[in-house]
């Protein structure tokens, strides 16, 4: 019996190796974000939610750059090799990806944190916000 899951067969497995990988490349999740930040970041992490939203609650250690913010002349603040995460709201949002593109057009390494703050929350981690810190 063929099912709607096994009507197109899986991608032969180097094709899916190659896929994977990359995608690997372009995204980290939330689990791995929240070990990695109690290791110590080698990356900055971008809330690129409104500050308004940010302030209500936001992953400790981010720093709040809205993605219509993310311009050359902020980025300056940081050298060219710095990697960053971006995150937003949640999967319903595509902030993450919108301040990914405008990193990467400014020639930044990037990364987006899949699930965002509803990833974040599902994973049972807290938020801090700014009357906390």
């Amino acid at each position: 019996m063929t099912t709607s899951v096994t009507a197109i067969p899986p991608a032969p497995s180097a094709e899916a190796r190659e896929h994977f990988a990359a995608e690997l490349s372009f995204e980290t999740d939330c689990w791995d974000m929240h070990e990695a930040l109690e290791k110590g970041a080698d990356f900055v992490l971008l809330d690129v939610r409104s500050p308004a939203l940010f302030a209500k609650g936001h992953i400790p250690g981010a720093i709040n750059l809205p993605h219509g913010k993310i311009v050359r002349s902020k980025m300056a603040n940081w050298p060219e090799e710095t990697i960053f995460v971006t995150y937003c709201a949640g999967p319903h949002c595509n902030g993450a990806a919108r301040g990914a593109l405008r990193l990467a057009e400014l020639g930044r390494p990037v990364k987006i944190m899949a699930g965002g703050v509803t990833g974040w929350l599902g994973e049972g981690f807290d938020l801090v916000s700014d009357e906390a810190e």
